[in-house]
This record gives structure tokens, sequence and C-alpha cells, in this order.
């Protein structure tokens, strides 16, 4: 039976569950120094959530959904984005009435979608996204998308680029769509299947198009900026200002519309200029979505948010040659050798432990020599030796690995000394 993982997910390895832990606990100090709060949702969600919440006429909804019927008929679907079960959450526990507003979120989670395999772009793959609900303050835009850019450059990454626009409010949008329906109808019939019928049900899914993105009608496309009223226009002059005062540079992208139905006024992408990235350039992207928390079932709130691929940020640390700062090294390793050393070396294991130090031993049986292999391969910093005179001497050898030093250590005071050692107070390192 040849049992392999599914075409589009991966097995995450302990050499690189590491980088993913690292890159986790950056993020979420990150989070922690701009106030966000953890929420954790289902991988699941009743299909309709999706079908309201992203838009029926996205790729997402259409063509990318693992959507199935469980034991009791209900239609149910993998999450394929973190944001609709966000605000279904902020929605259902009423965290609209809580009296710290704006409610400021973050996630970690695997996510689903149905399409082609590539790389950085896996049919389930992990996102961290943040979630700002209750705020119609153009700041707060800014700072969602400061804190988009720091979740890269606190990784060392250089080679970014914030790409920004205005999708305008709703009477804004109504303007833009007419145009757009007004210019492409000419060229209908030699746009792609998917656009003829979004020309009908959603003209700006139009600008979104990968097949039909060098088409010569999408060159003089009628720009949402030129159909901003004057609320739409200062909001987005506002924002602008607000990433100038933080010296945060952008470029705007008059086309840039995002994949998702429920974005408004602003929204933005960044993008990786990292040479050897790839063709699929985009790292993370978000934007305000005021009409959602109503859509769903809460009162009029307005949000902004933004989601990454972790697989993707990976990608561009080793396109841009950043090498994380993970230690791999074992604090020690115990070294046993007869029956009643064993025992002990048990007993010594588990003591150590208990008390914070990173510790190992043999259990395939192992000789002498053998055991000091392993504690090499493990990268140990010191190895514990207890044999039989050592046991019946109370005592144990500590030999530092990378100074070939030896010492012997009284049992009783062995936490203490190597607490002392790891924590700095060995002048052998």
């Amino acid at each position: 039976m040849d049992v392999k993982a599914p075409r589009g997910t991966q097995d995450i390895l302990p050499s690189e569950s590491e980088k993913w832990q690292y890159v986790e606990k950056v993020l979420t100090n990150l989070c922690r120094t701009f106030n966000y709060k953890e929420i954790r949702t289902p991988i699941f969600e009743h299909t309709e959530l999706f079908q309201r919440g992203v838009g029926d006429t996205t790729d997402i909804v259409q063509k990318e959904m693992y959507t199935f019927k469980d034991k009791g008929d209900r239609s149910i679907t993998l999450r394929p984005e973190g944001t609709a079960s966000v605000v279904r959450a902020y929605v259902q526990n009423k965290l609209y009435g809580l009296p710290t507003q704006p409610s400021k979120l973050f996630y970690f989670g695997p996510m689903f979608r149905y399409e082609r395999p590539q790389q950085g772009r896996m049919r389930q793959f992990v996102q961290f996204g943040v979630e700002a609900l209750g705020s119609a303050d153009p700041a707060i835009d800014a700072e969602v998308m400061a804190l988009a850019m720091n979740s890269y450059q606190q990784l060392g990454l250089q080679s970014l680029k914030l790409v920004i626009n205005s999708l305008g409010d709703d009477a804004s949008r109504e303007a833009h769509r007419n145009a757009l329906m007004e210019h492409f109808e000419p060229y209908r019939t030699a746009l792609c299947n998917d656009c003829q019928i979004r020309l009908n049900q959603n003209p700006l899914r139009v600008l979104d198009c990968k097949d039909d993105r060098n088409h010569p009608a999408m060159k003089n496309a009628p720009s949402i900026l030129d159909y901003l009223n004057d609320y739409s226009s200062t909001y987005f002059e506002e924002v602008k200002g607000y990433l100038d005062q933080m010296g945060i540079p952008y470029v705007i992208d008059k086309n840039l519309v995002r994949g998702l139905d429920y974005y408004n006024h602003t929204a933005f992408e960044i993008m990786s200029d990292a040479e050897g990235f790839g063709a699929i350039t985009t790292l993370s992207g978000g934007g305000r979505y005021n009409g959602l928390v109503a859509d769903l079932g809460g009162p009029e709130t307005p949000g902004i948010g933004f989601a990454l691929s972790v697989e993707r940020l990976l990608m561009a640390l080793e396109a841009e040659g950043i090498t994380l700062p993970i230690d791999q090294k074992l604090d020690c390793y115990l070294v046993a050798l007869g029956e009643e050393a064993q025992k002990e070396a048990v007993r010594l294991t588990y003591q150590l432990r208990k008390a914070g130090i990173q510790v190992d031993k043999d259990y395939m049986d192992r000789k002498f020599k053998a055991q000091f292999k392993a504690a090499d391969r493990l990268h140990a910093k010191y190895v514990i030796v207890l044999g039989e005179e050592e046991l019946q001497d109370k005592i144990v050898n500590v030999k530092h690995m990378k100074s070939g030093i030896q010492k012997e250590v009284p049992v009783n005071e062995l936490v203490d000394y190597l607490n002392k050692e790891l924590q700095g107070g060995n002048e052998h390192d």
C-alpha cells in the first residue's frame, strides 16, 4: 500500500518546523506590540458563510472551495480564508459590545483552496492574518499596513513593495461599475468565459483576471480613482498621509482590486522584488470591508485586515538569502554505562527537564562511543557521563563539547551547575 500526502499538501518535517515556530513567535510578539489579540476559529464552517461573506462571484466560491455534506446533510466548507470566520465569531460572540474598541485580532491557521498546486501555492496552506473591527479612522488603515510591512521587515526582508488603491464607497463603486460595463461591452466576446460572466455580475473582477490581464482593453480601463466621490477621495488622501507620516513608501496601482467581494475603500498588497522569487510576486494582501459585519448579521461596523501566506514568507526569506537565527543545539546529552546507571539516567533526565534544561539520552542500547556520536549528531553543548563508579561516588562527569574540558559535579548540584553554565557563566563559549 503506497500512501502519500494528497496533492497540494505537504509534510513539514522537524528541520523545517523550527523555522515555522520561529516565524510564528516573531509575528505573535509583533502583534502584541501593536496590541492585537489572538483569535482561533474552526477549520470548517457552514458553506453559506463564505457564499455571503466572500461573494458568490469570486473564484474562491465558484471554483476553489472544499465543500461537502456532513452526516446531518448540512453543507460544510473547509475555510478558504480567515476574515469571514473571524467576522462570524465577532458577530456570534458580540465582541462589538465590549468596552475596548476597536477589536484588534490576529490568527494563524490552515486554509484550503482547490487550485493547481505550484511553488508557494498549495491546496492546504497556512495564513497569518490581522483584523481590526469597529473603527472607521483612516489611521487604523495605515496601522494595519504598517503591521503587514513590519511582519516581513522584522524577519529581515528588504525587497518589499507596498501597493495601494482605493475601491471607494458604495456610490463610488456603482459609478465605476457602470463605466466598466460600458468600457468592456464592445470587447465582451474577446474576453475569457469567466470575464464574460463577471461583466454582468461584478465587472470589477474583470480587472483581476489572470487570463485577460494583457488584453488591450485593460490598459485604458476606467480607473476607480476617477470615480471616487468627495468622501472616498478624502479618506484615501488621509490614509496616504498617515503612511507618509510613518515614512512607509508605497505605490498606487489603479487596477488593484483584490479577489474578494467584501472589500471597499482601502485595498493593498505587499510584493517581493527579490530576484529569483518567482512569477507570483504577491506576498500578502488586504483591505477595508465596512459592510461585512452587517452582511453576516451584526450591526453596521467598519473593518480592515490583511493576511499572508507563511509558505510564501519562507520562500521570500530564502530568495533574499536570510537564515533564521534558530538554535538547533541540544543543551545536554546523558551517556550512561551499566544497568544501574541507565536507571539513574532516567531519573536524572527527568529531573533536568523539570528544571527547564533541554536534555536527551540513549534509548537504542548503544555502546559508549556510539552514545557520544549521537550527542554530536544532536549538537549537544554538554555531555553528562554516568557510569558505575560515578554512581557509587554520587557524581557525574560533565564535558563541554566545544572546549573538551571535563569536570566532576556532585549529582545534587548538577541542576544548579548546568543552569549557571547555560545562562552565560561558561567562559569556554
